[in-house]
């Protein structure tokens, strides 16, 4: 039998008393300061709370010791401080000095759902009921069984906190090996140096105007600002398939360029229906008779492209690109080189999408245990 249960056992074996929250909470003094007041104080050793998740290190202090800091507007947004803090006008700070201040905290944080949906009130941003929030009834058994229970629960917190750092360290060491390798691999002196122009000219779709496109449609139409994620434009099928035959269109495993917005992000276009905005989204007519377009696409990532940046856009012209110098080694070594970078690329992406599902899977889990431990009868 564990010592929780054993406690349980012990010193409540026929349940436990729910206590108004409003009876076991005292309540600290109002802040006069609002969040810019505290943006504007010295800078100092003392933390102090905002309604969001901001905080700032000012020079004086209204609260020594364990106490809760929760939004009085908009969402609850429960914190747990111990020490000496400060904080805004918009946030109510509370303690207790009949409870284990940090397992009112732990319960009110599993209730926090409930708190956001049935104690904030109002139309627009909504505020707290402090009423409603006194009349909350919680737990509250023995002290001994209090501090197990926030014991269990620290630890498992700490745990939570040491997996999420080492999976997203995971991460960041593939990444890095990533890149290491990509880097070495793709610039090696002993390869044949060419410039872009020699391997074919940049192509653009046909001018596409703001009236000939609709908010839903047939053809997605790719603007620079949503180049390589989705579509919020559309093109009839006919004008596609009118355009698509009359003017230049990327043939499938042609890299698309964005040459404008975010400079250098590169897509494989893969032969779906779809159309891409002229002068911002642009690619090399490669034939593949001297570098293939998936080592092309890794090229890309590597080069430091020459930016103009005169007007208002910084913007890669269609010169820039075409003399821009790069590296490409014998056939067989190209495919030899996509095949590790698309090992590498393939894991980094596994571990990337994995990530945060398996934070997700362990906060469910803590959330769970979090949950049983603070069921009482």
């Amino acid at each position: 039998m564990s010592k929780l249960k054993e406690l349980i056992k012990k010193l409540c074996p026929n349940g436990v008393n729910f206590l108004r929250l409003g009876d076991l909470i005292l309540k600290a003094p109002k802040s006069k300061n609002g969040v810019k007041q505290l943006a504007e104080m010295d800078k100092g050793s003392y933390i102090a709370f905002t309604s969001g998740n901001k905080t700032f290190e000012v020079n004086s202090f209204l609260v020594d010791g364990e106490y809760l800091f929760m939004n009085d507007g908009g969402t609850a947004d429960i914190k747990y401080y111990n020490g000496k803090a400060n904080y805004s006008d918009h946030v109510f700070c509370f303690t207790s000095n009949k409870c284990n201040v940090k397992f009112i905290y732990y319960y009110l944080s599993a209730k926090q759902n409930y708190i956001n949906e049935k104690l904030f009130v109002g139309s627009g941003l909504k505020n707290l009921n402090k009423n409603k929030f006194n009349e909350l009834k919680i737990p509250v058994p023995p002290l001994e069984v209090q501090n197990e229970i926030v014991r269990i629960l620290d630890k498992f917190t700490e745990l939570e906190a040491e997996l999420e750092a080492e999976l997203e360290a995971e991460l960041e060491a593939r990444t890095k090996q990533y890149e290491y390798y990509k880097n070495k691999l793709l610039i090696n002196d002993k390869f044949r140096k060419i410039k872009l122009s020699d391997i074919g000219p940049v192509k653009m779709c046909r001018r596409i105007f703001k009236n000939q496109t609709t908010d839903k449609g047939d053809i997605p139409f790719y603007k620079i600002g949503t180049f390589g994620v989705e579509a919020d434009a559309y093109i009839s099928r006919e004008l596609f398939l009118e355009y698509k035959d009359k003017y230049p269109f990327p043939n499938k495993s042609d890299v698309l360029l964005s040459a404008s917005g975010t400079i250098g992000r590169r897509v494989i276009y893969e032969g779906e229906d779809a159309y891409f905005q002229d002068s911002n989204i642009v690619w090399i007519d490669n034939d593949e008779t001297i570098v293939l377009n998936k080592y092309l696409y890794y090229l890309y990532g590597i080069i430091d492209w020459k930016v103009s940046s005169g007007g208002t856009i910084s913007r890669l012209y269609n010169k820039i690109i075409l003399n821009t110098e790069v590296l490409v080694p014998p056939f067989n070594e190209q495919k030899r080189i996509v095949s590790i970078l698309d090992k590498f690329s393939s894991l980094v992406n596994d571990i990337k999408e994995g990530l945060p599902a398996e934070i997700e899977l362990r906060r469910k889990q803590y959330e769970y245990y979090r949950n049983k431990l603070l069921t009482f009868e």
